[in-house]
């Protein structure tokens, strides 16, 4: 059975139908390769209300909102502030490994402000706004949210934390 995941593609220029999108595209197979179903896109502009608006109505309805675009330090990012307005707790490892990993490829991920967290029932993370990026960022943290998102929907037992019977 696989987790339900909404991506959100947080892009001026998407919203106003100037380009499209590619993200879902890519991220679908390694998505699925993880375990997740990719069942809703939503593409909002780089506004904090509407980007907030948004990770709340995915938590709602999915157990993983992934975000992409507005995490870097434009005038018009910010999918970090509008995420740290509505999660009800941060989860650092996730985007301190996104960053230390993409960091080996490009001096430019040192520049990038993404944040992970839970809402509800729900894990949201902040994926980069290039595709490719998104992808990457994506493979670094996925063998991860399995148990991230098993742990947020209910309770998991001593053996999954690697307890061990004495």
């Amino acid at each position: 059975m696989s987790i339900h995941a909404t991506l959100i593609v947080v892009s001026d220029r998407a919203a106003a139908g100037e380009r499209a999108d590619e993200t879902a595209e890519l991220l679908r197979p390694d998505l699925h390769a993880a375990g997740f179903r990719l069942v809703q896109v939503v593409v909002v502009p780089d506004e904090r209300e509407q980007i907030a608006e948004a990770v709340r109505a995915a938590a709602a309805a999915t157990a993983l909102v992934l975000t992409t675009g507005g995490t870097g330090i434009a005038l018009r990012d910010v999918t970090p502030e509008a995420t740290r307005a509505v999660i009800e707790l941060e989860i650092p490892g996730l985007a301190e490994l996104m960053r230390a990993r993409s960091l080996e490829r490009t001096i430019h991920a040192a520049g990038s402000r993404a944040i992970a967290g839970a809402l509800g029932r729900a894990i949201v993370v902040n994926l980069p706004g290039r595709p490719q990026g998104a992808r990457e960022c994506f493979g670094f943290i996925a063998a991860a949210l399995p148990h991230l998102v098993a742990v947020r929907q209910g309770p998991v037992g001593d053996a999954s934390h690697g307890a061990r019977d004495a």
